[in-house]
């Protein structure tokens, strides 16, 4: 019989001895392999023997319990730490937690209460030991596979590089039978980073080809192989309405996968076509689909024309939503940009909209940001951390959440960056001022006082730095921000001057007048006929 090795870590001897007599170590299936009074002693130890776990003190001499376990997970990163401590520290408990121990124990120390936790490490390192058989033995699947010849051919089928003739010979060769009334594509996608090599990247595939394979073959006849880490199968229907059994099996795979996996599994299916040589269409179509589950959710098979049809083909991202995210990004608190970023979120997802309308909507933001972060005079290398090719990164997403907590980590980062920037609270203060001015200008009450109110200021104080600050009075700015929307609207739109006179925030149009001409030298009136004039001529 085999053990999980054991090596104790305490300074004090009788502690070690007791700890080896407190637990039947072999009926629980450990070993202790060997013991250190302190962390140097143990780390050498532990290095050169690689134990299943480590039970160690906290306070040793030369090399702490904390330090030596830091050291240990650097090199034996799956040994299991179990610490106990004759203190009841919180930072203690904290420190432990961050160095994903296994378990922390407050001495003393009882017999039942240490069995038990290493009763619960063994049925740990248990679930790991199966874990990686089946790995072993997925990864020996995964190698004997389909031959490639075969595989080449089911490739070369969807990337639609092979005619109808080479089709007809290579297939007799493979033993294949491809002949069929109607033929469909489907492809089943994970979405998962992984950090090992293409074997290893691969088990998740050939674990949901085995699935495919199991839940296809009592149905109808299929081809089934492994692409660039996705599972691509090709259905041959003898009629059209098993297309329906089709798409019912692939989304039992996902929802399947999903549970037993835990990942994110998302199928997508193409047109159903007659030919061979239309395979390609279809291929690219049921990868088209695929890309839906940022707007729909993932785990689910997705029919192409069950969605393309239904989406919204004169959605625009309404520009206040742009606005709010931009003004909070300069002024407003986290919690106005969290809003601002959620409430954008939700138009979206509560809007039917494609592909390439979020693309859309989401690149124009972008700019907008980027443009923000110009304005600002961030450093070039930070400003090019933004330049996202968004139409490539948005396919890395699998849900409109997870696009939305992306957007919130950007624009937190900007809002950081800008205030790093703009270091003078003054600045920041005046800026806010203006914003709401700008917003509120057509307010005819709008005044000194309401926006010290706004600010939570005293009136004389906010006056003496607007002052300084912008170099003009508040009445003022307040006057060139109204002129300057004002002669905007004369020149954009066909309004009368006493309709522009309210919409500036002035409800007498004679005063209008007055103000517009004193700033200009010229009345509203005659200043539209003269640009009417220089537009005939």
């Amino acid at each position: 019989m085999s053990y999980y090795s054991v090596i104790l870590v305490d300074d004090e001897e009788e502690v070690r001895e007791a700890i080896i007599r407190k637990v039947n170590w072999e009926s629980i299936g450990f070993k202790v392999i060997d013991s250190a009074e302190n962390g140097e002693e143990a780390l050498e130890k532990a290095e050169k023997l690689c134990p299943d776990v480590v039970m160690t003190d906290i306070q040793m001499p030369f090399m702490d319990g904390l330090t030596f376990c830091k050291k240990l997970k650097e090199t034996l990163s799956n040994t299991k730490i179990v610490i106990f401590s004759g203190y009841d520290e919180f930072e203690y408990a904290k420190e432990a937690i961050k160095l994903e121990a296994e378990e922390y124990i407050l001495k003393p120390i009882n017999s039942a209460e240490l069995t038990q936790v290493f009763v619960r490490i063994k049925q740990r390192l248990d679930e790991e030991l199966d874990q990686k058989r089946n790995l072993d033995r997925l990864r020996k699947y995964y190698m004997e596979s389909i031959p490639m010849l075969r595989e080449q051919l089911l490739i070369s089928l969807l990337e639609g590089r092979v005619g109808k003739k080479e089709i007809v010979q290579i297939a007799e060769s493979c033993n294949l039978r491809l002949t069929s009334p109607y033929y469909v594509v489907g492809v089943i996608k994970t979405d998962v980073q992984f950090d090992g090599d293409m074997v290893d990247a691969g088990l998740f595939s050939v674990s949901i080809k085995q699935m495919v394979e199991e839940r296809l073959s009592k149905k109808f006849s299929y081809l089934c192989t492994n692409y660039l880490g996705n599972v691509a199968i090709i259905g041959l229907l003898k009629e059209k309405e098993e297309l329906d059994v089709f798409i019912h099996i692939l989304d039992q795979v996902c929802k399947i996968s999903h549970r037993m996996l835990r990942i994110n599994v998302t199928g997508g299916i193409g047109q159903i076509t007659c030919n061979l040589e239309e395979l390609y269409q279809s291929f690219q179509e049921a990868k088209d689909a695929i890309d839906y589950r940022i707007l729909i959710e993932p785990n689910q098979a997705i029919f192409i024309h069950d969605i393309e049809p239904k989406a919204d083909a004169r959605f625009i991202l309404d520009e206040k939503d742009i606005q709010s995210i931009t003004r909070a990004l300069k002024v407003g608190t986290k919690e106005e940009l969290e809003e601002a970023v959620k409430d954008m979120m939700n138009v979206l997802k509560s809007s039917r909209i494609t592909l390439a309308q979020l693309q859309s909507s989401f690149m124009e933001l972008l700019v907008e940001i980027t443009r923000l972060t110009r304005v600002y005079e961030l450093d070039s290398d930070s400003v090019d951390q933004f330049q996202i090719d968004f139409y490539q990164e948005i396919r890395k997403f699998d849900s409109l959440d997870a696009i939305g907590e992306w957007l919130l980590s950007l624009c937190m980062q900007i809002r950081g960056m800008i205030r790093a920037e703009r270091k003078d609270a003054t600045k920041l203060l005046i800026e806010k001022a203006v914003c709401y001015m700008e917003e509120n200008y057509s307010n005819s009450e709008l005044s000194v006082e309401k926006i010290c109110r706004f600010l939570n200021l005293s009136a004389t104080y906010f006056s003496t730095l607007f002052k300084k600050e912008t170099g003009l009075s508040f009445v003022a700015y307040l006057t060139k921000i109204r002129m300057e929307k004002a002669l905007w609207m004369l020149d954009s739109t066909d309004e009368k001057a006493y309709v522009i006179s309210e919409k500036v925030g002035y409800m007498e149009p004679n005063y209008f007048s007055y103000v517009f001409k004193k700033q200009f030298g010229i009345s509203p009136s005659r200043y539209r006929s003269n640009k009417a004039g220089v537009n005939e001529e």
